[in-house]
């Protein structure tokens, strides 16, 4: 539909491929509604939250002090994006959810779960890493890890190049 005109309805069997052109444009324009009714659903109820979105892959952010402040604006968040993104017709793969926490303190870090077991998802225990778009965090924002991955992919592609060389 397009301002008062309308095309008459018709099934479809077909579908547009992972990794065909059309894919993220055509995902990009199912979820903005979507995406707009979240985040007006989060700031009628006040949940502080930001979301980032990456075609199917999203991020739900909560800032907070307080580890346990922060784990219930999640569990109220998750809820939320579940029960909306049913009504669009999509779901949560709750084995692909994951939790993972930043920290500035300076001792022993231990934060507690998020238990999204009442809401059909699993308890999930805070990740040591994560990786996202291609970086690897760390609970402090040290990018050891980060720099170890790459740099052992370095060394042994120039291993594996140095092998290729003497096979001539």
């Amino acid at each position: 539909m397009w301002n008062n005109l309308s095309s008459p309805m018709f099934d479809i069997n077909i579908g547009v491929g992972q990794g065909s052109a059309l894919s993220p444009i055509l995902s990009s324009l199912y979820l903005s509604p979507f995406l707009y009714i979240l985040e007006k659903c989060f700031e009628n109820l006040k949940i502080l939250v930001l979301i980032l979105s990456f075609v199917d892959d999203g991020l739900i952010i909560a800032q907070k002090k307080s580890f346990d402040i922060s784990n219930s604006q999640l569990f109220c968040s998750y809820n939320i994006l579940s029960k909306l993104l049913i009504s669009f017709g999509l779901v949560i793969k709750h084995s692909k959810t994951e939790i993972f926490h930043f920290s500035r303190s300076q001792g022993l870090f231990n934060p507690s779960p998020l238990d999204l077991s009442p809401l059909g998802g699993l308890i999930l225990q805070p990740k040591d890493s994560w990786k996202y778009l291609g970086f690897i965090f760390n609970c402090k924002l040290a990018f050891y890890k980060h720099i170890n991955h790459y740099a052992n992919k370095a060394i042994s592609t120039v291993k594996c190049m140095k092998l290729l060389g003497n096979l001539s």
